[in-house]
């Protein structure tokens, strides 16, 4: 009887890759560079905006880091998340891996997981930071702990986006503008929020990639209903990225 010998195959596929993107960042001067850039500003940021030169509640100082450090994990996720397809295209390896045993939702979720170990080893990094906080103060290990899952979990839907648009764009400079773009209007939805008036305005509220969804994870609480609406997303984005891999491989 014949049996399939691919399938077995595509967790240690699935593991290469992963091993790949994180040698890709961790091998190369660029991804040190970034590391060191986005620590230098969250502490830079800790210091001036969330310590400052009055006093605060330490609850506030926790507060003002995971807000300052939303906007580092923006831009670094951003960044990341861009060269996830465009390098393998660009490298001339993306016929490799479409022709490998693995499917297109198998390559989308370890290139993923790749840039999310990325982001994870950076947050790991940035947590001697809350932790000076205890040398003056009081502070709330669960406070840190609903912190840093909110930057994971915001970290997950702007990469999820980045490698949407990667799977979609052949350069870095379409595949910057169409991420940027949809994240421009994923986190501007709140302003529109406040030109609407009645039920409307808290649907398109809701829809805000950070304000209310990321403001309970910097205050210490933990809501199912923002956790949900972070995966979501994530799941959603790269769904369409595993489509967008989908027709490259029906067109070629």
């Amino acid at each position: 009887m014949a049996t399939s010998t691919s399938r077995p195959n595509a967790s240690s596929g699935i593991q290469l890759i992963i091993r790949r993107e994180l040698s890709a960042y961790l091998g190369s001067w660029g991804g040190w560079a970034l590391l060191a850039l986005s620590l230098m500003v969250a502490g830079i940021l800790f210091n001036t905006r969330a310590v400052g030169t009055s006093a605060k509640f330490s609850a506030d100082v926790l507060g003002q880091f995971f807000h300052d450090s939303s906007g580092v994990v923006l831009a670094a996720s951003f960044l990341v998340s861009l060269r996830t397809i465009v390098e393998e295209r660009k490298q001339g390896t993306l016929p490799l891996l479409m022709n490998s045993s693995l499917s297109e939702g198998e390559i989308i979720f370890a290139k993923y997981i790749g840039a999310m170990s990325f982001l994870g080893l950076l947050l790991l990094l940035s947590s001697y930071i809350p932790a000076l906080v205890f040398i003056r103060g009081k502070v709330s290990l669960g406070h840190i702990g609903s912190g840093y899952l909110g930057l994971l979990l915001y970290a997950s839907a702007i990469i999820a986006v980045g490698i949407w648009a990667s799977s979609l764009a052949s350069g870095w400079v379409v595949a910057g503008a169409v991420s940027a773009a949809t994240l421009a209007i994923g986190h501007t939805f709140w302003l529109l929020a406040r030109r609407i008036d009645g039920s409307l305005s808290k649907v398109v509220a809701s829809l805000s990639f950070h304000d209310k969804h990321f403001l309970a994870f910097k205050q210490g609480v933990i809501s199912t209903k923002h956790v949900v609406f972070y995966l979501s997303v994530t799941i959603v984005f790269l769904m369409l990225a595993r489509s967008g891999l989908e027709s490259r491989r029906w067109s070629s």
